[in-house]
Order: C-alpha cells, then sequence, then structure tokens
C-alpha cells in the first residue's frame, strides 16, 4: 500500500491580510455549505483504500471558520474513501480569534491532533501593522485553551524581517512562545508578495535592508536552538518528535493530493494545480486542475527539496550529478554556507538565510 497525504484549502477569512498573497475570500455561511459539499464530492472522486493516509492537513484561509461539524464530515469521509491510519497526524490552521475553548473540545473530538497557529508575533504594535485581528494577549489565551481541550502538538507561525522590528522584540516574542506549551515554530521572512497591499512604496520604503535582516534571522534561528527547537528546514523549527510530517512530504518528494481551489498535488507520478476559484471548485462535478508536471521529482527537484532539510542531500541518491556537485563544493564551505562530511551536504544557518542562490549554484 502507499501511503498519502492529503491537503484541504480551506479559501475563506474573516479579513485578508495585506501581506498574504494565498488564495482566500470573504467567508459567508452559504458559501462555505456549498465549499464543503464540493470537497466531499471531491474525496469521493479520489477514493482509493489502497492509499494509506498518513496526514491530514487543513491549510487557508481560515479553516476554522469551518464548522467542528463541517470538519468532522471531511474526516470522515476520507475514512470511508481512504485507509486513514490510527496515528494519522491530522493539522488544522487557525486564527487565534477562533479558537474558543467550546470550539477547541469540539475540534479535538473530531479527531484532530495538531493545530497551526497564526500567531505572528507577540508585540501588539507588530500585529497591528500586519493588520492581524488578534493581540498578542489572545494569542497566549488561544495557545492555553488549547492545550486544556487537549492539544498537545500545537504549532506557531512567527514573522521575522518586518518594518521597524528589533532584536530585542522579536527575542521577546521568542521567549514568550517557547515559555508556553508550543512544539513547533514555523519563522517566515516577510517578503512583499505582487498582488497584495503591501506591495507599495510607503511599505517597500520601510523594509529592513538586506543585512539588517540577516541579523534579524540569525538571531531568531540561535535563540530558537538554545530554547531546544531545533531547526529541521530553513523556516521550520520544532523539539525532537513534533517536526511537521505533512509538510514533511513535500520536501522528501512524497505524494500528497490537494483538494479545493488553489491546491497543489504531487499524485501518481504527476504534479497539478486547481483553479484559484472558489465559484468554478463549487460548480464544477471535479476540481478543475491543470497538470503542471508531468514528471515532478527529477535530480534538480529532488536535491532542492533535500537541501531545504537540515539533513540534506547524500550524494548516493544522486549518484550520477556526483562529479558535477563535488566541484562547487569547495567555496560554498570556505563561505561558512554548507558543512560536508564526505557524503552529505547540509546548509549551514548564514546558508539557510542563502539558500535560494546556494542551492541553484550546487544544482544548476
Amino acid at each position: 500500500m502507499n501511503t498519502l497525504g492529503i491537503y484541504i484549502h480551506v479559501p475563506f477569512c474573516g479579513k485578508k491580510c495585506s501581506y498574504c498573497d494565498f488564495y482566500s475570500v470573504c467567508y459567508t455561511k452559504m458559501q462555505a455549505e456549498l465549499y464543503c459539499n464540493a470537497v466531499l464530492r471531491n474525496i469521493r472522486y479520489y477514493s482509493n483504500k489502497n492509499n494509506v493516509v498518513d496526514t491530514l492537513y487543513f491549510g487557508g484561509g481560515t479553516p476554522t471558520l469551518l464548522t467542528p461539524e463541517q470538519i468532522s464530515g471531511f474526516i470522515t469521509e476520507i475514512r470511508n474513501c481512504f485507509n486513514l491510519k490510527e496515528n494519522a497526524e491530522i493539522t488544522i490552521e487557525a486564527n487565534p480569534n477562533t479558537l474558543t475553548p467550546e470550539r477547541l473540545k469540539k475540534l479535538r473530538e473530531t479527531g484532530i491532533n495538531r493545530l497551526s497557529i497564526g500567531v505572528q508575533s507577540m508585540n501588539n504594535d507588530e500585529l497591528k501593522f500586519l493588520g492581524r485581528t488578534h493581540t498578542a494577549e489572545r494569542a497566549e489565551k488561544a495557545i492555553l485553551d488549547s492545550v486544556n481541550a487537549g492539544f498537545c502538538n500545537i504549532s506557531c507561525d512567527l514573522m521575522i524581517a518586518l518594518p521597524n522590528q528589533s532584536a530585542d522584540s522579536l527575542r521577546n516574542s521568542i521567549n514568550i512562545l517557547t515559555e508556553l506549551p508550543v512544539r513547533h515554530i514555523s519563522a517566515y521572512i516577510l517578503k512583499i508578495e505582487k498582488n497584495t497591499p503591501f506591495n507599495c512604496p510607503e511599505i517597500i520604503n520601510i523594509m529592513p535592508d538586506d543585512d539588517k535582516t540577516v541579523d534579524l534571522y540569525l538571531t531568531m534561528a540561535e535563540l530558537l536552538t538554545q530554547k531546544g527547537f531545533a531547526q529541521y528546514e530553513v523556516s521550520n523549527f520544532a523539539e525532537s518528535g513534533f517536526e511537521s510530517r505533512h509538510n514533511c512530504r513535500y520536501w522528501k518528494c512524497l505524494d500528497y493530493l490537494g483538494i479545493g481551489p488553489s491546491a497543489h498535488s504531487c499524485y501518481k507520478g504527476t504534479r497539478f494545480a486547481v483553479k484559484s476559484d472558489l465559484q468554478k471548485f463549487i460548480n464544477s462535478p471535479v476540481q478543475p486542475a491543470e497538470i503542471t508536471d508531468s514528471s515532478p521529482c527529477g535530480f534538480e527537484e529532488f536535491a532542492m527539496l533535500r537541501l531545504r532539510l537540515s539533513e540534506g542531500l547524500n550524494l548516493s541518491d544522486v549518484e550520477t550529478h556526483r562529479n558535477d556537485i563535488l566541484k562547487k563544493i569547495p567555496p560554498l564551505i570556505k563561505a561558512g554556507y554548507i558543512k560536508f562530511d564526505g557524503e552529505n551536504i547540509a546548509l549551514t544557518q548564514t546558508g539557510f538565510l542563502m539558500s535560494n542562490s546556494v542551492i541553484e549554484y550546487l544544482i544548476f
């Protein structure tokens, strides 16, 4: 039997953040009901009991705008249509404002066992700048309420390199989060995306320069490591045993099936993407998808994804390219970007910061 991860994109938000370019629309109860029916229809379309589903991820958007009953309906249908593993990692992304004690209790009863909470910062001025609707105090309460509801696998998102963000402010956010029962932190550098309100001179002109961004990234990585959060991927840190099993599927070229508008898949030897159009998703008998790669996980993609992980790339897995890669290693070691033991290449913390350039140099 083949193992499979399933990703369900929930495209609803209460309020669109000015920095976000993920596909989402304003939540309405009627649209949500139609969307849920379409998700169930697509789960049944892809039904295959030979697939052992060991990770399930609800992303968005804000999946916790759906009712626990709707989420439970998805999980039940996946259990009916696939071989959902008993100890499967089932994650849902959440806005702190949606996590009431009652809702958390119901979400836990659905079988969800991992929360990914969009905290972003524990500084209220930074949250206001980002357009987040919660406060640092509300985020802390959501985390504590989650533990009281029975969740022990909690991840938080953190954004760095914000305008006017200081090293002290960043350290304070990290200190607060790591003193709470949080087991995983995804830390992202704020980037100005093309089709977002942040893509304007007023924001671009106050963004930190490269040197400041480097300092903040290294401050973050070093402090999280000191706090017991090992860096296992460019932007992800976890206590031992709490790495995101679902996201690791992406980085290890393992199969995953995406359902929902804008969802991506690497399934049965093909990469395909669903159109970012809620109405087309709702109105189509099967989600409208376009093939983006008919032969995925070739050398370049495999090596690139492996190098994003702290475990790195083993040359025995890319034997036909060994000699070409070996020629490029010495200057990267000298610059402090990689570690090499004669067989395995792994990026250093500084290398992670320069990952795009380092990886492009090594494999292209």
